[in-house]
């Protein structure tokens, strides 16, 4: 396989991308409405996938894949000298959200055989397609539906799957993904702008990744409302059906047990230490010194993929508004993938 191809199909791949998005329907060539037709197929078979946030997803994939992030991505390791087949058990919690692990198995020469998610099986297969169309047939990848033949293997699954998982690869080479969740951590001078790209961070997808907010640090000091107001813009979430089923539900467990929590009719607010929170809840608590939250972290840093704060508060932490663009060298439970692949 000549990787220069395979790049330069990545590079292709994303203008596509770009091009497809930013186009008027009404000049649609064939092939467009190809495409089109695959974005109402994926929201159809899983609803949480909406055509908004698949194309916020291709967006920022294309976005990525530039030649300069590829090949710097690319010079911190070193490639296969024989092709292995790893085995990718891929999630279906948000759009694409295994296309990483894809990519980084063909460019470091391996083949993937893919196991797809039932929630996320249609996009994929057409993006890998247009890819191998765009690299002159330089990709390899196979899909299948039970993992048989494969030197390696990389599974993402719940905390309860993982046990499963690594039980059934213990003999194999792998990296087996498990629940994670993401923190945000308020100074108390954020700015209006600031706050409202945190919602970001926590109602893009619906919260769904493992790089949703769903738990929050405010100083002892710090307005609700301030933060409710910020959310605003993202109040439609409520027009889903299965976000308000979720919401409806844990509004009546919380007012059924008198428990106590801040409404504002799309999102709760609930003062919770548990880290992972229930759809359409954000967990919060008030800390008097930053080293409570610093020790927090510290002793849950298994579970969290990513933490959302200004630089000065001294995390290893990402701006507002940054958490679902994550970068090319940014990996899965802090496991580098292609460090890995490098060794099989």
């Amino acid at each position: 396989m000549n990787i220069e191809k395979q790049i330069s199909g990545l590079c292709k791949l994303s203008t596509y991308i770009k091009e497809f998005i930013e186009k008027n329907p009404a000049n649609f060539t064939e092939d467009d409405e190809r495409f089109s037709s695959i974005l109402r197929k994926s929201e159809n078979e899983n609803s949480w996938f909406t055509i908004e946030n698949q194309k916020i997803s291709l967006n920022q994939w294309a976005d990525l894949l530039t030649e300069k992030n590829i090949k710097n991505w690319l010079t911190k390791y070193q490639t296969a000298a024989t092709p292995k087949k790893v085995g990718l058990i891929l999630a279906g919690n948000i759009p694409l959200v295994g296309f990483h692990d894809v990519i980084s198995v063909i460019l470091s020469q391996h083949i993937p055989v893919i196991k797809l998610s039932s929630k996320d099986k249609t996009m994929l297969p057409f993006l890998l397609s247009k890819w191998n169309e765009f690299s002159e047939g330089n990709i390899q990848y196979e899909f299948a539906e039970r993992l048989k033949d494969f030197d390696a293997v990389i599974a993402t699954g719940s905390n309860n799957t993982a046990r499963y998982l690594e039980y059934y690869f213990k003999d194999s080479l792998s990296i087996i993904r498990k629940n994670r969740t993401s923190v945000a951590v308020l100074k108390g001078d954020e700015t209006v702008e600031e706050l409202q790209f945190l919602a970001e961070d926590i109602f893009r997808y619906f919260g769904l990744g493992c790089r949703n907010v769903t738990r929050l640090f405010i100083p002892q000091d710090f307005l609700i409302d301030k933060i409710f107001e910020s959310f605003l813009n993202f109040n439609d979430v409520i027009n889903h059906h299965k976000y308000a089923n979720n919401y409806e539900y844990n509004r009546a467990i919380y007012l059924l047990n008198a428990e106590k929590f801040w409404d504002n009719n799309f999102v709760m607010l609930k003062e919770d230490q548990a880290l992972f929170s229930p759809l359409s809840v954000l967990n919060f608590s008030r800390y008097e010194n930053i080293e409570e939250v610093h020790t927090f972290i510290n002793e849950n840093e298994k579970e969290i993929q990513a933490i959302v704060a200004k630089p000065e508060l001294g995390f290893d932490s990402i701006n507002f508004g940054e958490a679902q663009n994550p970068g090319l060298d940014t990996y899965a439970d802090k496991v580098d993938t292609m460090k890995f692949l490098e060794v099989i």
